[in-house]
């Protein structure tokens, strides 16, 4: 691919408007984030002990959330890091109706409305989602964002660290299960 190929195609890959990636997730990502900090192993081991939030972005694989129940359909299951929290498709360029508010009420949550509490924020190596977040976190006020890039691949390149099984956070009870019908 040429030059000018390349540039055209990483162009439709990003949000004219927002910045955000919006295809081709699985490349490689920069070294920089707006408005976090990209860390690396020693960094994340130091902000897991000091009390910081971990938040896996993970997009689901499946179904989608049940519209009855908010509980995930997912056609297989997902690892994380132990005692991080699965939000699954918030780290979508475009997201759909209510995600927003799935992300920032779960946060608020997380962080017991602090917005300066640490938030460590990944997916897999090369995903782009937690760039993503890391950027909307920002822009919902939240001061010490964190980006671990090498995410659940890099965790377990550890050697001596293991995943666990994660639940994803259902959608009901949160503004994006609970929206009023949108009217005619």
């Amino acid at each position: 691919m040429s030059g000018t190929a390349r540039a055209a195609n990483d162009a439709e890959s990003f949000d004219p408007i927002t910045g955000y990636r919006i295809a081709h997730y699985r490349a490689a990502v920069p070294e920089t984030v707006p408005g976090g900090t990209r860390i690396d192993r020693d960094k994340l081991d130091a902000l897991i002990k000091a009390g910081a939030v971990l938040l896996d972005v993970m997009p689901s694989e499946g179904a989608g959330a049940d519209p009855q129940t908010g509980e995930w359909r997912l056609s297989r299951p997902h690892q994380t890091i132990p005692g991080a929290t699965w939000l699954p498709d918030v780290g979508k360029g475009r997201l759909k109706d209510g995600f927003e508010n799935y992300l920032k009420s779960n946060v608020l949550r997380l962080t017991n409305g602090d917005a300066a509490k640490p938030v460590i924020v990944f997916c897999q190596s090369d995903c782009w989602m937690g760039w993503n977040v890391v950027q909307r976190l920002a822009k919902l006020g939240h001061t010490q964002i964190y980006w671990f890039p090498e995410g659940t691949d890099g965790w377990v390149e550890w050697g001596d660290r293991k995943l666990v099984p994660a639940v994803p956070v259902p959608l009901k009870g949160t503004s994006a299960f609970c929206r009023e019908p949108t009217k005619p």
